[in-house]
């Protein structure tokens, strides 16, 4: 391989950063923000510039650490996956689209100070040209972006420097007074200016000592223009009558007017102009090869990968992203062209925060030269102010934002997913975290000292004593209690006299016959008899007046009542103060081997209890079943969790991946984890189990309240692990 000289130092890095940034905002947007927050626009520019610090110290550090990447998009998608990594894609590929629409649509007017035509087809002629351009592949040259860099820079400078003599102090009356609304709305709408800051880490493998020199020039290049921004919105202000430029569609030119004659206004004119071409030509570039690195990626249709065999340019990524730009100057206003460019920004900043914390956090070979300060306190600082300032920004930006993640969400769902395997470096961060909670809930499991067998119909003797045999092996290394409950139903006209609670032969056979058991099993065995119009309330009293620890029931197929009306087992489960076992069996038996499956993440705590209770007292075995569909990285990662779950129990332990496209081995009793009924299983357990058809007996847990998973982990569970 060849290697790459690194030849830009310093000061190229900082030439780059202030040149990305320098554009048409300048120009377009002071008058803009004026109208929403009066002299205040002045800290608006100051306030924004200071938001964006957090994530140019965040791109600042994945650029020294991967300086071969290049681009937000690749590093939101290596470090939160392909989910956040396309809402990530999307986003940017529309933040650029709209910062090229802006500077069109607001570069414009000032061309038209020189030439009398109409603005949107002027617009939308130069938009076609620029499109055509980079279709052909036509390049612009580094020395003619360093050259209109300087004329912009030398302009302002002008501007500013010759203007400042002219300032008035009464300019500034009322700074406040739109109000600390009119300020954050102006802010966020000012924040696409800084956009470019953060475009050095593309080229981050050609700079010299880039541990230095990028973080330097980054913040070096947004120090600078914030204060360049400031001064030139602190001119505009106080050299114009208060409210004369707010809404101006060429406000520096109206401003140059007052104070530098006709020279200044030519001056800025072609500083604009030049802006206008740059900036237009730069998002039109930058924002096709979005689509084209999504198609790479597989994130995005293959087409849009294609490039063109004569003129070597993605040609359908370049005319898609021309589309939208066309529409956006026929349709859209400038005011929510510049806040929809600004709200994708800003999402995709707070994007850029959490991959720094998902590559710290992940275990990814993670190793850059330059590591952010205040880790990680400024990037939850940028992403909470990010998405703060969101909601400043009014309706339509705000349902932009969300429209944008949604539809990516919903793209994901429906594309990518089944194209895409890799997973972020924060999935495996999470996965660790997620699996450490499950062990440490293995571990402090706690004694069970009385359990409750609820018979709720007659059922042969066999069936009967498997369900007192599960109880018993739950108790017994705790020296504890069974104690079975039969429960007879009466109709709610038939009272409950002394009549229907008289013992017959039957019940005192029935007490006979279980309480025989304590003896066979090992284990203290009581036996009762409950009469009510209600068993599923009488379970759940009894339960909670003897404070039982598990529930132990079978599980009884849905009759017509129940499916109308709801299953009344269901309802015990959300209502027991205690865990809940339902045992389906057709043929119960003594497990040689207990399995435990783990179909959507981590192996359940309650279940991996209760499976090695049975198997300790049945002598027998526990295996561990997860799919063989795992991802590489899935399966890597969750190697050391299921490895150290296997030396944590007490019984011989085997972990198996099976494959669930195909006959499964059956097995004598499999334990898992009941729907989660937060969300009746709709969104958890909606795909139907592949381990269960494999079992003779099923025991089904449903731990209690405060032993279930919180909400945010079992969405983690399900479509993180």
């Amino acid at each position: 391989m060849k290697e790459l000289e690194r030849d830009l130092g310093l000061p190229s890095v900082l030439a780059i950063s202030i040149g990305a940034m320098i554009g048409s905002g300048i120009f377009i947007l002071p008058a803009l923000a004026l109208d929403i927050a009066g002299p205040a626009v002045i800290v608006a520019y100051l306030l924004a510039g200071v938001l964006v610090v957090p994530a140019a110290l965040s791109k600042s550090e994945m650029a020294t650490a991967m300086p071969e990447a290049g681009g937000t998009y690749i590093y939101i998608e290596r470090g939160m996956g392909p989910l956040l990594g396309t809402i990530a894609g999307v986003g940017t590929w529309f933040s650029l689209s709209f910062k090229g629409a802006l500077a069109l649509v607001g570069g414009v007017p000032y061309l038209l100070l020189l030439f009398d035509l109409p603005m949107k087809p002027v617009a939308l002629g130069l938009a076609t040209v620029l499109i055509l351009v980079n279709l052909l592949g036509a390049k612009q040259t580094g020395r003619l972006q360093v050259a209109i860099v300087v004329v912009m820079l030398a302009a302002l400078g002008w501007f500013a420097a010759g203007s400042a003599p002219s300032v008035q102090g009464a300019n500034y009356a009322n700074f406040f007074g739109y109000g600390v609304g009119g300020l954050l709305e102006a802010t966020g709408l000012v924040f696409v200016s800084y956009a470019g800051v953060t475009k050095v880490a593309s080229i981050a493998e050609e700079v010299e000592d880039p541990g230095t020199n990028i973080p330097l020039g980054i913040l070096g290049s947004l120090t600078f223009t914030t204060v360049l921004y400031v001064a030139i919105v602190a001119v505009l202000v106080g050299v114009t009558d208060p409210g004369a430029i707010a809404g101006s569609d060429t406000p520096v030119a109206e401003a140059a007017a007052v104070t530098l004659g006709g020279a200044g206004v030519v001056a800025v004119i072609a500083a604009a102009i030049l802006a206008l071409v740059s900036t237009a030509n730069a998002g039109i570039l930058s924002s096709s090869r979005y689509p084209f690195a999504m198609s790479r990626d597989q994130l995005a249709p293959p087409s849009l990968a294609t490039v063109h065999e004569r003129f070597g340019t993605p040609v359908n990524s370049i005319t898609l992203t021309g589309a939208v730009l066309l529409v956006l100057i026929a349709f859209v206003p400038i005011m929510e062209i510049a806040k929809l460019a600004s709200a994708f920004q800003i999402l995709v900043f707070a994007l850029i925060n959490l991959a720094v914390v998902a590559f710290r956090e992940g275990s990814v070979e993670y190793e850059p030269e330059f590591t952010s300060p205040l880790y990680p306190w400024i990037q939850i600082f940028g992403t909470i102010s990010g998405v703060g300032l969101l909601t400043q920004m009014g309706v339509i930006p705000l349902v932009g934002a969300l429209v944008i993640t949604v539809a990516s969400v919903l793209w994901y769902l429906f594309y990518v997913r089944s194209r895409v395997d890799r997973e972020g470096a924060a999935t495996g961060a999470i996965r660790e975290q997620v699996s450490e909670e499950v062990l440490t809930e293995v571990e402090s499991a706690g004694a069970t000292h009385e359990v409750l067998v609820a018979l709720t119909k007659q059922m042969d003797v066999r069936r009967e004593q498997a369900l007192i045999s599960l109880a018993a092996n739950l108790v017994r290394e705790d020296d504890g209690q069974v104690v079975v409950v039969r429960f007879e139903e009466v109709p709610d006209q038939a009272p409950l006299t002394e009549a229907v609670t008289t013992q017959s032969d039957v019940d005192r056979s029935f007490e006979a016959r279980v309480e025989s058991l304590s003896e066979r099993f090992g284990v203290d065995v009581e036996a009762d008899e409950i009469v009510s119009h209600d068993t599923k309330h009488a379970i759940v009293n009894f339960a909670d007046h003897r404070g039982v620890d598990a529930i132990v029931a079978e599980h009884e197929p849905l009759r017509l009542r129940s499916r109308l009306f709801g299953d009344p087992i269901d309802w015990v489960v959300r209502h027991a103060p205690c865990d809940v076992l339902l045992v389906d069996s057709s043929d119960p038996r003594s497990p040689e081997e207990v399995v435990v499956p783990g179909e959507t993440g981590p192996f359940p705590p309650s279940a991996v209890n209760v499976a090695e209770a049975v198997a300790t007292a049945h002598d027998s075995s526990v295996s561990l079943w997860y799919p063989a569909s795992e991802t590489g990285d899935q399966q890597a990662s969750l190697e050391e969790y299921r490895t150290e779950l296997s030396t944590m129990l007490d019984v011989p332990v085997d972990v198996k991946a099976i494959p669930t496209d195909r006959r499964l081995p059956e097995t004598d009793l499999l334990v898992r984890r009941g729907a989660d009924h937060r969300l009746r299983g709709a969104l958890f357990d909606a795909e139907e189990r592949p381990f269960t058809q494999a079992a003779g007996t099923t025991i089904t847990v449903y731990p209690k309240k405060s032993r279930r998973p919180p909400f945010v982990r079992r969405l983690l569970e399900r479509f993180l692990l």
